[in-house]
């Protein structure tokens, strides 16, 4: 009689292959909350700067068409999306709302006619990391957008 499922209970054929992949993909999550601390600190600077020392920016908000009074309003969003995009139950908002701040930054510059300047260039890269991360340690994310198509 061959050996494997001989129609008396479940077929765990499967199961080493699972188990396997789980084992395998927690480095994932691993790389995942590497990129969204790199990410989370980025931010949290950036906070703290226009919170805490609003003078040494406001000639780059100045620059931007900012006034540089809008510094602790910048700084206390930052702070909001930094805490919900570090809460795993609320990361998803926290990216949408991160996004929309890199999106905003990215734009500024644009109407400057700084098209490639390294603030865009960071600021797509932070918000790159932030999914890339997401994606990696939230499974929810794996499932809502898979990387691989459904015969692998």
């Amino acid at each position: 009689m061959p050996v494997g499922n001989r129609g008396c209970g479940p077929n765990l054929a499967h199961l080493g292959d699972k188990m396997a992949e789980n084992a395998s993909f927690r480095g994932g999550v691993a790389v995942g909350w590497v990129l969204s601390v790199i990410v989370i600190l980025a931010l949290v600077a950036d906070g703290a700067v226009d919170l805490f020392a609003p003078a040494l920016i406001s000639a780059q908000m100045a620059e931007t068409g900012f006034p540089a009074n809008l510094a602790t309003v910048v700084g206390l969003i930052i702070f909001v999306c930094v805490i919900l995009y570090a809460i795993p139950r609320t990361a998803v908002l926290g990216a949408i709302l991160t996004t929309g701040f890199f999106g905003g930054a990215i734009c500024a510059h644009l109407r400057l006619g700084e098209i490639g300047s390294p603030p865009q260039l960071i600021s797509l890269l932070l918000a790159v990391m932030a999914w890339g991360g997401l994606y990696l340690r939230d499974e929810r994310i794996r499932r809502l957008l898979p990387l691989r198509s459904v015969d692998d």
